[in-house]
């Protein structure tokens, strides 16, 4: 007969029960005698709690539906002995329920209950006025009034920037027969320098100028060897060199 080897299986039960053991504290984790030990332990425990919960949600029930029948002049064990006359199959969990949330109905199963135990005829069906309880909406919040775009500037009134603003007054340039080649249409530095160039006013960087304007220089003189031959900074020195040699 051939031999039956159980390595697979062992394996398999020994890999769930330390899964079942996983986030326990110290070696219950990582061997697995210990963490056998730690789960049968944990279902036993797990198992006497699911029966005191029960329990104790019987002693709950009891106690609600005690409270409801009170009211009526009666005891629970009467009221259950009256529910069985009545036929009445009601569980503790629904009965208690109706005597916590629905007392109307409550009060109509009591009044059946009490028929039976006197003997009279229980009615099977119970007529219960059932009033819809007011839910009060909540008040509407306002809208908020979204800002209104701003209307656009009439044609012909060109938008530029600070910097293109400030640098056309240096070189006397109309903004607004400047042509726009920046983002949403706005005039930029070079598109006023650009029109400075075509209307033949010198084309130099704001540095250059500064410069020129502290060593005394003609920019008119001035070779540009910058970008777009504009005129910068080391053009400046050159041409004051220049004028020193001459002098």
């Amino acid at each position: 007969m051939a031999r039956v080897k159980r390595a697979v299986h062992s394996k398999k039960k020994r890999r769930a029960t330390l899964e079942r053991a996983q986030g326990y504290y110290g070696n219950k984790s990582r061997s697995y005698k210990s963490a056998n030990e730690a789960v049968m332990h944990a279902g036993r425990y797990a198992f006497r709690d699911r029966r005191a919960r029960k329990g104790d949600f019987r002693s709950l029930w009891i106690q609600r539906i005690n409270a409801g029948v009170r009211e009526h002049g009666l005891s629970y064990s009467r009221f259950v002995h009256g529910l069985r006359l009545a036929e009445i199959d009601l569980d503790r969990k629904v009965l208690a329920d109706l005597a916590a949330t629905e007392p109307e109905a409550f009060a109509a199963i009591v009044a059946q209950v009490k028929n039976a135990l006197n003997g009279d005829p229980v009615e099977r069906r119970i007529q219960v006025e059932w009033h819809r309880p007011e839910v009060q909406t909540p008040a509407k919040k306002p809208k908020k009034s979204r800002p209104r775009k701003a209307a656009p500037e009439p044609a012909g009134e060109q938008e530029a920037t600070e910097a293109a603003e400030r640098r056309a007054e240096e070189l006397d340039v109309d903004v607004e027969s400047v042509e726009a080649t920046g983002a949403e249409g706005q005039v930029v530095v070079d598109d006023v320098e650009q029109a400075a160039e075509e209307e033949g006013k010198v084309h130099a960087t704001e540095a250059a100028e500064r410069k020129a304007k502290e060593l005394s220089v003609d920019l008119g003189g001035v070779e540009g060897t910058g970008k777009d031959g504009r005129i910068t900074v080391g053009d400046v020195d050159k041409a004051a060199k220049a004028q020193a040699s001459d002098g």
